[in-house]
């Protein structure tokens, strides 16, 4: 009966992840979220009932503070589990909006704001991450799959940065570039044990983030997808989480230590294409 924990499960790609996960009754899927009677009110509008899902919160909506209590947080999923864990997908994060629309040149101007929010960023998403992997990987090493993915982002490819010129988001690329090393820091530890730990990059996808975008920040985003459709001439736009899920899934199985995908930060094709 493989096991699933999935971080910052009540919506997004982590809900898409748990509904996956879930429609399979031998799977054992463990969501953690940081607002437990929000999701399962959403849970109850989408038919939760049929889902095989336990709904646990550890405090991981600032990921961080789930290592305010870490043998709380690993007990309570090993009596769960049975002691052990299979598959660790994290996706719990902070995607910021400050940075979403502007260089950083121009962030630049509000300096304060700038510092407060990377580091929000890299508390959330760096450090919270690490914490996270210390916590469960303890479980990981007891169960049978061993395989640990974090969700990253193609904006973090250093070797697309230069070439597009992709001036948006840049404190939330900083954060996922230091997630990627923190993943391959991990593995370097942890792959002689037989441990996979992989960063995995879903693509472009329809979660909602740019929704309430004002038509000058939307000329902003346009420069980016405008440098997108250059990188990517096939791509037509975001894809749906049912897709992206299911590609980062594909992904995920099919890697292994013994294939040398450990430390590794790929697209959801398996390779350094990332639309």
């Amino acid at each position: 009966m493989p096991s699933y924990l999935i971080t910052g499960a009540s919506r997004g790609l982590s809900w898409e992840f748990l509904r996956q996960r879930s429609s399979d009754p031998k799977n054992t899927v463990i969501g953690l979220v940081r607002d437990k009677p929000a999701t399962e009110k959403r849970a109850d509008i989408t038919d939760y009932n049929s889902l095989q899902v336990e709904i646990r919160i550890f405090q991981h909506g600032d990921a961080y503070r789930v290592a305010n209590d870490p043998p709380a947080a690993s007990a309570q999923t090993a009596l769960i589990t049975g002691g052990g864990l299979d598959y660790l997908i994290a996706n719990a994060g902070y995607v910021s909006k400050f940075d979403a629309y502007d260089g950083i040149g121009v962030l630049g101007e509000q300096p304060q704001a700038l510092e407060e929010d990377l580091t929000h960023c890299f508390r959330v998403n760096v450090l919270g991450n690490i914490h996270l992997f210390n916590v469960f990987l303890l479980l990981i090493l007891q169960g049978e799959a061993k395989k640990v993915i974090a969700l990253s982002t193609g904006l973090a490819n250093l070797s697309l940065i230069p070439k597009y010129n992709v001036e948006v988001a840049s404190l939330y690329a900083i954060s996922k570039a230091g997630l990627n090393t923190a993943v391959a820091r991990s593995s370097a530890q942890y792959a002689k044990h037989g441990v996979l730990l992989m960063s995995i990059c879903p693509g472009m996808v329809k979660t909602g983030h740019f929704t309430d975008a004002t038509p000058e920040q939307m000329r902003g985003l346009a420069g980016m997808l405008t440098a997108f459709r250059e990188y990517a001439p096939h791509f037509r736009g975001p894809s749906t989480p049912e897709a992206a899920v299911r590609d980062v899934l594909s992904v995920m199985h099919r890697a292994s230590v013994q294939n040398g995908n450990g430390g590794t930060f790929v697209s959801h094709y398996g390779t350094q294409q990332f639309l």
